[in-house]
């Protein structure tokens, strides 16, 4: 194959790879319209549904070497409407509408910030640490506030009006969160391809048993938790740096 037809070939569209983005796209305008019509529950569960087809995209990508430029962009813009504007959107509709101004305000600032964390990856791409995120990946602030959405109108029907300022706060801490510089771990370094021991499949396992018992809350505290470990990381690797400086002064 002639170096041309190679460049050609990475510069197409290929199916399968783009598939996987479309029903992920799907999915976060589906959210956006079960919001609308008030389907809380159904809108968090879809932005949950995103993230699982926005997560096989780009893998079946790389194992089938259907990578191409059109792809990534795809892939961006679908990420965009996903876990950027359906969350914004879902969460003002079922909590912030009550707080006028300040509500929609914090809706934009989540919007904004997973817009501008997008644009950061994408300039990143070749230069950043791939085991580490600078900001908070979109995808997991979206958990964030679905996740929040879900657990409270399913498991415990509490009205979004009633809290509105908690979740005003988580929100506003969502979307700064994503433009921040604190430091995630991506995952991207585990080798699933080598041996592991037996105990880690039956933990494995164990995992899938326990998110089956309680989605909602159980993938909720999951990334509340990853979401808080970014900023326990940087302190205690600013506090090592500060006990440093005072041993060496």
């Amino acid at each position: 194959m002639s170096l041309k037809e190679r460049a050609s070939r990475r510069r197409g569209i290929y199916l399968l790879p783009n598939l996987f983005t479309t029903a992920a796209l799907f999915a976060g305008f589906f959210a956006i319209v079960q919001g609308m019509n008030g389907h809380f529950e159904m809108a968090a569960e879809a932005i949950f549904i995103a993230m699982i087809f926005d997560g096989l995209d780009g893998r079946v990508a790389r194992l089938t070497h259907t990578q191409s430029a059109f792809g990534a962009e795809y892939d961006s813009l679908s990420d965009m409407v996903s876990f950027g504007a359906a969350p914004s959107l879902v969460i003002y509709e079922w909590s912030l509408r009550g707080l006028g101004k300040l509500g929609w305000i914090a809706a934009f600032v989540y919007c904004a910030g997973a817009a501008l964390r997008l644009a950061r990856f994408n300039t990143q791409l070749g230069v950043a640490d791939k085991r580490w995120f600078t900001g908070l990946p979109s995808p997991a602030a979206a958990a964030l506030l679905s996740g929040m959405v879900w657990v409270m109108d399913a498991s415990y029907q509490v009205p979004g009006g009633k809290i509105a300022w908690l979740v005003w706060a988580l929100t506003v801490f969502a979307g700064l969160s994503m433009v921040s510089n604190v430091r995630f771990y991506s995952f991207k370094d585990l080798n699933l391809r080598r041996s592991v021991p037996f105990w880690a499949v039956l933990l494995i396992l164990l995992g899938f048993v326990v998110v089956s018992i309680d989605q909602a809350r159980v993938l909720w505290g999951f990334f509340l938790i990853y979401a808080v470990s970014g900023y326990v990381v940087s302190i205690k690797g600013w506090i090592s740096r500060q006990q440093q400086k005072q041993a060496n002064s």
